[in-house]
């Protein structure tokens, strides 16, 4: 190992960096270790608040998206209606027909198994760097102490924008050569992924009244973020979380879960889960787009649990505009009064990577701490938040 490597001691002890610069202590996540140990550490147990457990489900809508690829305009306006209903109550939306093809999903959670599968210090010469979404983490012990959920992830970024593979060469450069192929597979489901997060925009466009094609060209030049989930078994998975509740921070999430389940929703003050349907991809509104919308659709808290004896999948798209693109809600929805101040995104992205962990209060305390609105005053592309 390198100078910068972990020494590995035992998961319920921290580790120290050998690098002087960096004194910081974290947990290595190891589950062959940890689930020899007679109860869960510290770390990973939850408030009791936090660990409600329920046995419901939200009852979100299937949106067949066939007729909108066809041209259909009466599918295409039902498809929209549909979007607008979930929106306007908790954000949270599944859709068939989605032209994603089904191989590349299979081929997709086959390699992050095979990722996920690989010794500890292998994933550890990949891991995510202090203030980067990009690299492995594991239980996100690198960035907290406490409250840690019970899971591995593995992110990177994806621009689309013609210049280059930058998913393949990214696996290139952090895991080499052999993982070529394995940066092939995730480049092509980034790009399908891309293509239908447009599609979706132009839905969300007409179904909030909006020009069509606005959020289409708003996100075209976005740079996105891709993100595998793996979630092992856990013997005690009442005192812990696989995800710990929050809103995405980000504009519009496209995930893919495996049949073992375990999103949960928090609509109508109550946890209700996301049961998982063959063929279909479970789309979220994130707190980025609820501010393009004036509020009107909602960013909503989510969480994921884990299960005693089956591990768990999923594979998220986070879409994000450019980082530089100001984020402001188009006409007709720029009116008075307008519940958020413009930002850039790559405020927000900084703000939530190095400052501040997700919840369901993030856009107001990052308008609070980073723009101090409490001394700018009121204009109409700097309002006065109306929360």
């Amino acid at each position: 190992m390198d100078s910068n490597s972990p020494t590995l001691l035992l998961c319920s002890s921290p580790y120290q960096l050998k690098d002087e610069r960096e004194k910081k202590k974290a947990l290595v996540f190891d589950t062959s270790l940890l689930l020899k140990q007679p109860s869960l550490p510290t770390q990973f147990i939850w408030p009791h608040g936090d660990l409600v457990t329920t046995q419901e489900e939200l009852n979100e809508p299937l949106v067949d998206l066939e007729g909108f690829f066809r041209g259909d305009m009466a599918a295409t306006t039902t498809a929209a209606e549909f979007i607008r209903a979930a929106c306007l109550s908790h954000g949270f939306f599944q859709v068939t027909n989605h032209g994603i093809d089904l191989g590349l999903v299979r081929a997709a959670h086959d390699h992050m198994d095979a990722f996920f599968k690989l010794p500890i210090t292998k994933k550890l010469s990949a891991r995510r760097k202090p203030g980067s979404v990009c690299g492995y983490s594991g239980a996100h012990a690198d960035r907290y102490s406490s409250k840690l959920p019970w899971k591995e992830t593995f992110s990177f970024g994806y621009h689309g924008d013609g210049h280059g593979h930058v998913v393949v060469d990214y696996f290139k450069s952090v895991l080499g050569g052999d993982f070529e192929e394995t940066g092939w597979v995730y480049e092509k489901y980034c790009e399908a992924m891309k293509r239908l997060s447009l599609a979706v925009m132009e839905l969300l466009a007409i179904s909030l009244g909006v020009e069509r094609s606005h959020y289409r060209k708003f996100f075209e030049d976005g740079s996105s973020i891709m993100r595998c989930n793996y979630y092992p078994p856990c013997h005690e998975p009442g005192l812990t979380l696989g995800t710990g509740p929050h809103c995405d921070p980000t504009s519009l999430t496209i995930l893919h879960q495996d049949e073992v389940g375990g999103l949960q929703v928090f609509a109508n003050n109550k946890w209700q889960g996301i049961r998982p349907l063959p063929n279909a991809l479970v789309i979220n509104i994130g707190d980025t787009f609820m501010a393009l919308s004036n509020g009107r659709y909602k960013s909503c808290l989510h969480r994921a649990v884990v299960s005693r004896e089956r591990a768990r999948r999923s594979l998220a798209y986070f879409v994000c505009p450019k980082e530089d693109k100001v984020v402001r809600p188009p006409p007709p929805l720029d009116v008075a009064p307008r519940n958020y101040p413009d930002f850039t995104w790559s405020d927000l992205l900084r703000f939530t990577q190095t400052h501040y962990r997700a919840d369901v209060t993030t856009l107001q305390t990052f308008f609070r701490s980073h723009l101090s609105l409490s001394t700018t005053s009121p204009s109409p592309h700097h309002p006065t938040p109306n929360n």
